[in-house]
């Protein structure tokens, strides 16, 4: 985490929407599109990764089981996770994003995006100007975009997110 969020010296940019095609929600059920509106007064946790990437499963998913087992009770706090495809679009597939969220048994909605057209850029890491995955984006309360990097000390953001009531 970066040290200016941990000390409450946060940049803020309006959000942009996330333009996810398919999602499902926290048992694996096809849902319609997820919108940053849905969530307004939450504050947002969204993890981007791909189901062929090492250090997604690595490091990434995780640090996203820690950070959603820890703050399980925080009804103000939404997790999300988008496979956000932008190479190896027949590996990286909707059957992969819905595997990946069974293997790691997270019980949080995870969306797939590949682009608009199925195999371009992902929308999120276009609108989010994401550098890869594993990539962890925070978004506050009033939707302001609070942090998004490849580099998370998953302990500084469980005790950042404990403070959010």
């Amino acid at each position: 985490m970066s040290k200016g969020i941990l000390e409450g010296e946060e940049k803020k940019f309006k959000a942009p929407e996330f333009n996810v095609k398919d999602w499902i929600d926290a048992n694996g059920n096809k849902i319609d599109q997820i919108k940053l509106a849905d969530y307004t007064g939450k504050f947002k946790v969204l993890y981007c990764f791909q189901s062929w990437c090492p250090g997604c499963h690595s490091v990434g998913l995780p640090s996203l089981q820690k950070m959603v087992s820890a703050l399980d009770n925080n009804d103000k706090i939404i997790f999300l996770a988008v496979q956000t495809v932008f190479e190896g679009y027949d590996a990286n597939t909707y059957d992969k994003m819905v595997e990946t969220q069974k293997k790691y048994n997270l019980k949080i909605p995870f969306g797939h995006d590949a682009g608009d057209d199925g195999k371009s850029r992902s929308n999120v890491m276009v609108n989010y100007k994401t550098r890869g995955t594993p990539w962890f984006i925070f978004i506050n309360k009033q939707n302001n975009l609070v942090y998004a990097d490849f580099h998370l000390n998953v302990d500084a953001a469980i005790e950042f997110l404990s403070q959010i009531k």
